[in-house]
């Protein structure tokens, strides 16, 4: 055990009541904010603007300057979750709402690459694949997804379609888990602090092994980091090169999880249309509930997701906030 670590102590850390009563982290976009957003997505596809063409000067949210500026104060130093309501996804048609949310985003930081062909914007939603299909990342079905981190410093989640039932979003801040291991079990707490092995998904480059080591929490600037993938680390076993998970790096990860999973830390919510949620990945671990849907595709329920380097502030290594590697 390392008699050095220290229990952290940050608006970040939150537990479900806290954050509840706290509703700074939720804000309503006024009339004058969604016109902007509109105007901006508009005059973008005029003038020709595509995902991979836009920055922050080339959409023009300048009238949003103040509001954009205290977003980045809560995610970079608040709660790291922002929730935004009203997001004018009933006035703009399918390529208007892609450049807005692009192009939102941009205001925050700069779009990375979500897979390995280098999407910078994706569709969340059940694909329907067929039973059997190998590798298949979760996103892309109605399974629920456990407590996890993404690549970059910013995640962003906007809802097009709710699900039928199902699917709602859990968020847990990753100081106050962290708090809690070292509490009850700091011995485990160290076992994260070794690296593990991953899978690579199926998206590992000519000549790249399936799996790569990383160690689930690591310091960063002087501060603990979480960076973890349950599954990742679980399908990494499968490969007879990786090595062998041991009892006791099985205990700390079940225990992180059981703690991410309790009431008393994590907090839920259901996304309805033109809701953006925002976590700062390096503050906040993130799950989704299973859900169901309803056969036609233009009624499932679909988000559009970010990932994003913030301009104003690094909270993950400079490897992860680049986003996934391009290998196709």
């Amino acid at each position: 055990m390392n008699p050095g670590r220290l229990a952290q102590s940050s608006p970040a850390v939150w537990t479900a009541r806290s954050l509840s009563a706290d509703h700074r982290w939720i804000v309503e976009l006024d009339e004058r904010a969604r016109a902007a957003i509109s105007r901006a997505a508009r005059q973008a596809v005029e003038r020709g603007e595509t995902i991979s063409s836009l920055s922050r000067d080339r959409f023009d949210l300048e009238s949003l300057t103040g509001e954009i500026s205290h977003w980045t104060e809560i995610l970079s130093r608040g709660s790291g979750l922002l929730l935004l309501k009203g997001f004018p996804v009933d006035e703009l048609d399918e390529d208007e709402l892609e450049l807005a949310f692009m192009g939102l985003g941009c205001q925050l930081g700069i779009p990375v690459g979500q897979n390995a062909s280098g999407d910078l914007l994706t569709h969340i939603r059940d694909e329907r694949l067929p039973a059997g299909t190998s590798k298949v990342r979760l996103y892309r079905t109605a399974e629920r997804q456990d407590f996890h981190t993404d690549g970059a410093d910013l995640i962003g989640l906007l809802c097009l379609h709710g699900a039928a039932s199902g699917g709602e979003s859990l968020v847990v801040s990753a100081g106050a888990l962290y708090n809690e291991l070292l509490d009850r079990r700091p011995d485990l707490l160290e076992v994260l602090y070794q690296p593990m092995s991953w899978d690579r998904q199926g998206e590992e480059g000519p000549g790249e092994q399936p799996w790569f080591d990383l160690a689930p929490i690591c310091d960063l600037n002087g501060r603990p980091r979480i960076f973890y993938l349950g599954w990742y680390i679980r399908d990494a076993q499968q490969h007879a090169s990786a090595p062998r998970l041991s009892d006791e790096q099985l205990e700390a990860m079940a225990l992180l999880e059981e703690i991410a999973n309790d009431p008393h830390f994590h907090v839920e919510m259901t996304f309805e249309p033109g809701d953006i949620q925002l976590i700062n990945n390096g503050l906040v671990l993130h799950a989704r509930e299973a859900y169901v849907d309803v056969p036609e595709l233009s009624k499932r329920r679909h988000l559009l997701r970010l990932w994003l380097a913030a301009h104003e502030f690094s909270s993950v290594d400079d490897v992860l906030r680049a986003g996934m590697p391009t290998t196709r």
